[in-house]
């Protein structure tokens, strides 16, 4: 199997954290002498604010009011894991990288720079009521209807402008658009079948 890139989007909700996790577990089973490397800002950050800096916890003081992290920081983190992490033979996942219009460029020339071949971008498309339905029905404490209304706007105000470079650069980028609105075992079946026809489509 040759090195994969593949780029998770979608709102809040979708499960496309649960999503990349199978594709990433999927990858080590069929091809286990390649590493997967795993780009997710969310978990990062976590880790970033846990540290006793004042970067950090200017960071952490942010997030908790719900506030807009400078574009810099997300670049940073995801950069420096690359940096520190790539040898030019893993495949690549990520999720939650290249949330602003201002960001996709950015990424862009990350996979360009290390020669990622026709990069995979998974859509998971699902409305904001479903979302919200979902979101609301996992009972976290910060799942509150406002909260919810807010990441959804954020989401078309913010991550539809970011997609909408990968899809006007489609002669680089494979764009799969993906029914968020199935069980997890049917999307995930239907994001294997759009990668890897598209992967057979590519070797012809």
């Amino acid at each position: 199997m040759t090195p994969q890139t593949i780029i998770f989007f979608g709102r809040s909700g979708c499960g496309k954290g649960t999503q990349a996790e199978l594709i990433k577990k999927y990858l080590e089973e069929k091809d286990p002498a390649r590493k997967v490397i795993y780009a997710e800002t969310g978990a990062r950050f976590r880790e970033f604010t846990a540290r006793d800096t004042y970067t950090g916890k200017l960071t952490k003081e942010i997030l908790a009011q719900g506030g807009l992290l400078p574009e810099f920081l997300p670049i940073w983190v995801w950069t420096g894991l690359f940096i520190d992490n790539y040898t030019g033979n893993e495949h690549i996942i990520t999720d939650g990288l290249a949330r602003r219009a201002n960001e996709s460029p950015v990424l862009d020339s990350a996979l360009r720079f290390y020669k990622r071949i026709s990069p995979d971008v998974v859509i998971i498309d699902v409305s904001d009521k479903w979302a919200s339905d979902h979101l609301l029905g996992r009972g976290r404490y910060d799942d509150n209807q406002e909260e919810i209304n807010k990441r959804l706007r954020w989401y078309e105000d913010n991550v539809v402008p970011a997609i909408k470079f990968f899809e006007n650069n489609s002669d680089y980028y494979k764009i799969h658009h993906i029914n968020g609105e199935q069980t997890i075992e049917e999307v995930q079946k239907e994001i294997r079948s759009k990668i890897w026809r598209s992967l057979k489509q590519r070797k012809k």
